[in-house]
């Protein structure tokens, strides 16, 4: 890219950080420090501000990247993406928002400690929602560092890596100081920019074509290189056994995942009501169904006009199509609206990074704090205690999330979100449905249930070809490859709904029956609800 570009894009970065970063000061000198504060915003937040903050907190470097790229690389199998992470929330929708903010406090364990003994239980959905959270925030720290190798036409400069340590920085930092109403407020302000973005760019694709999508749909075909086979399923996941199985598995994860996200399940906690919660939900899939609607004219877009071939080379997984599309509408390199155009999405994206990873951290310092730290350390750790330790756990998931997105950085961001979302599913979101739903669920049905999940999950990604074995592999040059699925969700969610099923049937420990009771009348009424 010119220096043109890269100044523009560098002061449009600096803008938003400025931005964000006063607002983190402003709601710091406001907050009275308390866990409700910190961790749920006081629950002072209307339905359409969550709405928005929802939508900020989902459409993630795997949503504006990681989708449009696939598309552009695969066409058809590309949009699987798109279409599992909204049919997700109808899950979220239906299943969980309301009964979850009913029947919690601040955290996944909270739901389910209500009927169980608190410390087994705890200390399992505290792991498995921490381990999840770094999973997705590996998927941010990549999509960060394509960003800025793209910038500065070198991705394998010292730079990627310092953009790396920066974003885990920042995030550090609005955790530490603003909490969730900072973080909430930076997801608003970056939803917006991410919609008027997407939009900008889906209109400037249209026009190029005249309104006529079957003519986008046939350019890109002629320019993938693959014909009308670039237009069906089978390109990516359609080559045999495995990639199809590959394909069922991924689907599986990315549909039942989203229920199970730590946090996605934040949100509900700041909001006052239940059917504050779900008016949330509701704002947020009209939102985030229009943005993936986008994504698959970004993604064929960038095919048509663009090129596989030069997505490709700028980045072999395709996360820099969108700011490649930009360029490119803005009448291409070297061009002043080129630059301006790919600054305004670069920024957009960055800006996209920095909001998704404050809130991934948020969470899961919450998980840190409130579970383990609570169940280890004091059974009732003083409030004011806790959020110290959320904050000190804000840097140690920091620098994990560092660690890792530096070792991943070769691959597809929509891609490691995905593995995310398999393992939420696994774990997650089997236990949060036997507490809900099973009146004779037990602790020990609830251990196994996340254990039962969460390991095999674990243990099947590194099994798998995604880690040895391949050339795209995290270490090619060995091979311990003996899972053939990129993704373990075929195998995993099922196993984490037996464990928690064996796990109970097995059990010593009676139902307290009286407890179900008092959680179902809360769940369905907000009866006692906090």
């Amino acid at each position: 890219m010119t220096t043109e570009h890269q100044t523009l894009a560098l002061i449009l970065f600096s803008l938003f950080i400025a931005v964000t970063l006063g607002i983190t000061t402003w709601v710091s000198r406001n907050r009275h420090g308390s866990a409700e504060e910190f961790y749920a915003g006081g629950r002072l937040f209307s339905p359409l501000e969550n709405g928005f903050a929802i939508a900020g907190d989902y459409m993630s470097a795997a949503s504006f990247l990681g989708i449009s790229g696939l598309i552009s690389l695969f066409g058809y199998d590309g949009l699987l993406y798109s279409v599992g992470f909204l049919v997700a929330w109808l899950v979220v929708l239906f299943l969980v928002a309301e009964l979850v903010r009913n029947c919690g406090r601040f955290t996944l364990a909270d739901v389910v400690a209500a009927r169980m003994s608190e410390r087994p239980v705890r200390i399992a959905a505290g792991t498995s929602s921490v381990t999840v959270s770094v999973l997705y925030l590996v998927a941010q720290m990549v999509g960060a560092g394509s960003l800025v190798g793209l910038l500065l036409g070198d991705s394998g400069t010292a730079a990627r890596t310092l953009t790396v340590i920066g974003v885990g920085a920042l995030m550090v930092v609005y955790v530490s100081f603003g909490g969730m109403r900072a973080t909430t407020w930076i997801q608003i302000v970056k939803a917006v920019l991410l919609m008027g973005g997407a939009v900008t760019l889906t209109v400037l694709v249209l026009l190029r074509f005249h309104g006529n999508f079957d003519q986008l749909l046939t350019s890109a075909a002629e320019r993938s290189g693959h014909g009308q086979r670039f237009l069906s399923p089978g390109l990516k996941y359609g080559g045999d056994w495995t990639a199809r199985f590959d394909f069922m598995s991924l689907g599986l994860a990315l549909v039942l995942g989203t229920a199970g996200l730590p946090h996605i399940l934040s949100r509900f906690y700041t909001v006052p009501t239940a059917r504050a919660a779900r008016r949330s939900v509701v704002w947020a899939i009209a939102l985030i169904g229009g943005f993936y609607l986008m994504t698959i004219v970004l993604g064929f877009g960038a095919a048509a006009l663009v090129g596989p071939d030069a997505v490709r080379a700028s980045n072999a997984s395709g996360n820099t199509a969108v700011p490649l599309l930009a360029a490119f509408l803005g009448g291409g390199a070297g061009s002043t609206g080129g630059a301006v155009l790919f600054a305004f999405v670069a920024a957009i994206a960055f800006a996209t990074i920095l909001a998704v990873v404050a809130g991934i951290t948020l969470a899961s310092s919450a998980s840190v704090a409130h579970d383990l730290y609570a169940s280890l350390k004091r059974r009732h750790a003083r409030q004011r205690s806790e959020v110290a330790v959320a904050r000190v756990a804000a840097v140690g998931i920091g620098a994990v999330a560092i660690a890792l997105g530096l070792l991943a950085q070769d691959l597809n961001v929509a891609f490691l979100v995905g593995l995310a979302f398999a393992v939420s599913a696994s774990a997650n979101l089997p236990v949060l449905l036997y507490s809900l739903f099973w009146r004779s669920f037990t602790t020990r049905g609830a251990v196994w249930s996340v254990y039962g999940g969460l390991i095999p999950a674990v243990v099947l990604v590194v099994l798998s070809p995604v880690v040895s074995g391949s050339p795209d592999s995290l270490f090619p040059g060995v091979s311990f490859q003996f899972f053939p699925l990129q993704n373990p969700g075929l195998v995993s969610i099922p196993l984490g709904f037996l464990a928690g099923w064996l796990g109970t049937v097995t059990s010593a420990e009676e139902p307290d029956g009286a407890k179900h009771a008092e959680t179902e009348v809360r769940s369905l009424t907000g009866a006692g609800a906090v």
